[in-house]
This record gives C-alpha cells, sequence and structure tokens, in this order.
C-alpha cells in the first residue's frame, strides 16, 4: 500500500471519528485563524499583544487530536494549528504544513532542549515543523467526597461500584493505558497488533454499561464533574482539576500505576497561511516569558520555556515540573503511532458499539 494511500485513509478515518465544517475560513489582513485548544489562546493573556500588533486572533477550538487531523484534512483553512507531537508529523506528511524558518524565531533556542529535539518538532534532517508550547501528563481524576478509597490505578474505570459515574475523554488515546492495563507497562502501546488491538477494544467495549459519558470540550467536563454527574475521569494534567479545586470541588488528581502518558503540543503554521508577518509575530509571543507565563497560569499547563520562573512561584513552578524538565521522559510520551488510522479505526468501533 502506498503512503499516499494510508494516509487518504487516515484523513477518511478521522472524518468519520469528529464533526468537521466544510466551510472555509475567510482570510483578512491582520487577523489569524487558529485550530488550536482551550487554553492556548485565551484574551486573558492575548488582549494586548493583539491591540499592540493589530493582529486579531480567530480560534477555532478542538476536543481532540484526531479532529484537528479532520478539519485540516476536509480543507478548512487555518493559519496555525496546535497538535500533539503525534499529530505533528501526520498534518506534515498531509502535506499539510510549512517547514518554520526558525531564522524568524526570537525565543525558540530558549525552549527546553528535549522539547525541541523531539521528532514530533525537529525532523532527522533538521526541519523544524512546529514550536513547542506546553506540555504534560493525562492522569486519572476522582471526587474525594464521593470515592472513600485512594485511588492509583487505572483498573477504578472497569470498576462496577462506580457504574454511571465514570468518563472518559472522547479520543484514540483512551487505548494506550488500557493496553498498558491488560499487557503490561513495557508493551509499545504505539504499535499494537491487531490481536492486541481487538482485546483492547474489545476491553473499552465492555467498559461503556460502566460510562456516564465521553467528555471532549474542556468546559463540558468541568460541568460534568461539578454537578456530581461524574466522580472518576482521565483528565488534561492541571487543568480540570485547578477549575474544579477554585470551585470548591475536593477533586484530586494521580499518575496511575500502569504509567501515565505525556503529551507535548506545538504550534504549525499551515501550508494555507497567509499574513506571515502576524504568524511569526504570534509564534513569537507564544514562546515569549510573557506569552508562556500567560499560557502556563491559565492553563495549569507546564510550559516549553524555563523562563517562566520570573512570574510564577516557587509553588506554581515546581508543582509543573519546571524544574525538572527531565520528568516528562518518565512518561509514556506520545508520538505517532505505526498505524495511526488502525488505531482511529478501533476507538470510532468502540463508541459506535452498543
Amino acid at each position: 500500500m502506498s503512503r499516499n494511500t494510508k494516509l487518504k485513509q487516515l484523513a477518511a478515518a478521522c472524518a468519520l471519528g469528529a464533526a468537521t465544517s466544510l466551510a472555509a475560513v475567510q482570510a483578512n489582513a491582520g487577523e489569524l485563524s487558529l485550530l488550536t485548544w482551550v487554553s492556548y489562546a485565551d484574551e486573558s493573556f492575548t488582549a494586548d499583544w493583539q491591540e499592540a500588533t493589530g493582529c486579531e486572533l480567530k480560534p477555532t477550538l478542538v476536543g481532540s487530536n484526531d479532529e484537528i487531523i479532520a478539519k485540516i484534512a476536509a480543507g478548512d483553512r487555518y493559519d496555525l494549528v496546535s497538535p500533539s507531537v503525534d499529530t505533528t508529523t501526520i498534518l506534515w506528511k498531509l502535506g499539510k504544513i510549512a517547514p518554520i524558518d526558525t531564522g524568524k524565531l526570537e525565543h525558540f533556542q530558549n525552549l527546553y532542549e528535549n522539547l525541541q529535539n523531539n521528532p514530533g518538532i525537529t525532523l532527522e534532517d533538521g526541519t523544524v515543523i512546529a514550536q513547542p508550547n506546553a506540555w504534560g501528563s493525562i492522569p486519572m481524576m476522582y471526587r474525594t467526597d464521593k470515592v472513600d478509597e485512594e485511588l492509583d490505578s487505572i483498573a477504578v474505570i472497569f470498576d462496577e461500584k462506580y457504574a454511571g459515574r465514570i468518563s472518559l475523554w472522547d479520543d484514540k488515546s483512551n487505548i494506550y493505558p488500557v493496553a498498558r492495563y491488560l499487557f503490561g507497562t513495557d508493551v509499545n502501546v504505539f504499535d499494537l497488533s491487531d490481536e492486541q488491538l481487538a482485546e483492547v477494544q474489545q476491553k473499552l467495549i465492555e467498559q461503556k454499561k460502566l460510562l456516564r459519558t465521553y467528555w471532549s470540550q474542556a468546559g463540558d467536563h468541568i460541568n460534568l464533574a461539578a454537578n456530581g454527574e461524574i466522580w472518576i475521569s482521565n483528565t488534561w494534567g492541571g487543568y480540570q482539576v485547578a477549575e474544579l479545586q477554585a470551585k470548591g470541588i475536593p477533586m484530586v488528581e494521580y499518575l496511575p500505576k500502569e504509567l501515565a502518558d505525556g503529551w507535548m503540543d506545538g504550534w504549525q503554521i499551515t501550508t494555507d497561511a497567509q499574513d506571515m508577518e502576524c504568524v511569526y509575530q504570534w509564534l513569537n509571543f507564544a514562546a515569549s516569558p510573557e506569552g508562556q507565563c500567560g499560557m502556563s497560569l491559565f492553563s495549569g499547563f507546564s510550559a516549553a520555556s524555563p523562563l517562566v520562573e520570573s512570574c510564577m512561584s516557587e509553588e506554581e513552578f515546581t508543582g509543573r515540573h519546571q524544574h525538572q524538565p527531565e520528568y516528562i521522559d518518565s512518561l509514556v510520551l506520545w508520538r505517532e503511532p505505526a498505524r495511526p488510522a488502525k488505531m482511529i479505526e478501533v476507538w470510532n468501533a468502540v463508541k459506535a458499539a452498543e
């Protein structure tokens, strides 16, 4: 099977699993259309930059990396996207991403070196396809006023006593922790056999009877937990738990003993980008201490720059593991799966099952 055929299959699989808009976004001078996550372009820390530069941000928010692939493959026009490093290379192979001219980046070399050198950021030939923005883990979380035991395992999502109070992120990455639960922590979750994937698929289908719902947008997820509809879920490390605790909800997160996934997101320039002056101004702001501080303090995610120490308390800085960027290496850091279309097929089959 040719690479082009595989890429077409991948795009089609993503389109099946995510809602897409077929209407192209119209470009205007001074506007940047972003396809991004809820916490990366919030006006709380970008309003002054927009006013100073005249570059207006038009963010479209997504709930999964597969949704990013689907929207881009469908032909929707964006200037910049911010996928995780398991997806940056997929978009590059689809021909939808332009290389970044690092000579125009003011802060790239100030970012953590292990993030700069990630294969989802810098290719083997030295081509830079993304600028690191944020990183973290995919832990589990639970309400301590509803769950009277200390949890330490992914096994809780299969516990029938919590039926109807469990939620999972609507994302194919659920395959990874369940594979480690079934086959041990040494399994390569990014290159599972057909037999292994079939077993994971069946386990996730069986788990659906205990599920309250899948969640996509972080705001919906927070509301479900705040209202007491869900007690247990996977989550984006730092963000939802901080929001819930600020509301007085006794929510805690933990890294399961089966290991936790790690992620890193980076900004990419699409081949449709038009106002390149604004594009590079945004990249430079996003990687600056000011941009990184705003993003990290708003989201709770770890910043790609160590220079955020200047704007954080010691507790905030160490709580995000900014003092130990090697922490990300203790997680199962996402990378492009050997068969991404097959992974999406499995996840779509789980969601479609009765």
